[in-house]
């Protein structure tokens, strides 16, 4: 859809791009004469101008000129261009609020593997792993695991960044990660109803008992929340195709899912439920 795209130019809105597809003028290879007669000789140069720089970044395989230029409720456009390049996070503290808590657990899935840090662990090399990505993919992120990132470790996290719950409230999808996903058809199987309090209790519980097998099946949860970010995206992205004339030609697949690293025990899980409920 990158090369689809003439928004990202100053000065062309929606319509205006549309009437271009209208045109005939899909990809920016079509932007060649005879131009569309509805644009002037200024925007045509306009245009021209910003093409050549576009071709150039996109050679370059780098999203932030693009993730800039494009309207906010576009960037999504960028996915599949650098998809070779995303980091789906998400992370779990030992609390649900900004303040007063700490980093537990983060996830990191990059579409083939899935990488986890733990407090106590590993958790320091997550500074150092996320800088070979150059597009981040969370829900809820801009507002939570990003901004508690940065703040455990102390430097900025500048990659483009896509954030699927606003991305997917404009759908129509709401009721939060888990709310979406079962919208979308995703089966979270045994973790279905673990939640982020639950993965809160799963932390101290670990703490006070160090058994691993509770580490585990907060990692088994940890990790269903970032590798399912794949398939929401793609999900979404399907849908805002559905707004242009490449609904089918740029229709993604759904993803195939990485094999499990880390399996929950139900035991624990129903123990666990069973201590909330009183009994």
């Amino acid at each position: 859809m990158l090369h689809n795209t003439f928004v990202h130019i100053p000065g062309i809105g929606e319509t205006t791009e549309r009437r271009l597809w209208q045109a005939g003028v899909e990809t920016w290879d079509d932007f060649r004469e005879p131009y569309p007669q509805f644009l002037s000789a200024q925007k045509v140069q306009l245009i021209r101008t910003h093409l050549g720089r576009s071709l150039a970044q996109a050679g370059e395989q780098a999203p932030y000129e693009f993730y800039r230029q494009l309207p906010t409720a576009q960037r999504w456009r960028i996915f599949p261009h650098f998809r070779h390049a995303v980091a789906y996070l998400d992370i779990e503290t030992t609390g649900l609020s900004f303040i007063d808590h700490c980093i537990t657990t983060v996830s990191l899935y990059d579409g083939k593997e899935v990488f986890t840090y733990v407090q106590g662990e590993n958790l320091a090399d997550f500074a150092e792993d996320i800088r070979q990505y150059q597009l981040l993919v969370t829900y809820n992120g801009k507002a939570f695991d990003v901004p508690m990132l940065e703040r455990y470790f102390g430097f900025k996290l500048t990659q483009p960044h896509i954030d699927l719950r606003p991305l997917l409230q404009k759908l129509g999808f709401t009721g939060g990660l888990k709310g979406c996903e079962r919208q979308l058809g995703l089966d979270r199987g045994h973790l279905a109803g673990v939640d982020g309090y639950f993965a809160v209790l799963l932390w101290r519980e670990y703490r006070r008992t160090g058994a691993r097998r509770v580490l585990e099946t907060l990692l088994a949860y940890n990790v269903e929340d970032a590798v399912n970010l794949e398939s929401l995206l793609v999900q979404a992205y399907n849908l805002k195709l559905q707004g242009t004339p490449f609904a089918e030609s740029h229709r993604l697949p759904l993803p195939l899912l990485p094999e499990k690293v880390f399996f929950p025990d139900l035991e624990l899980i129903d123990r666990l439920r069973g201590r909330l409920r009183g009994c």
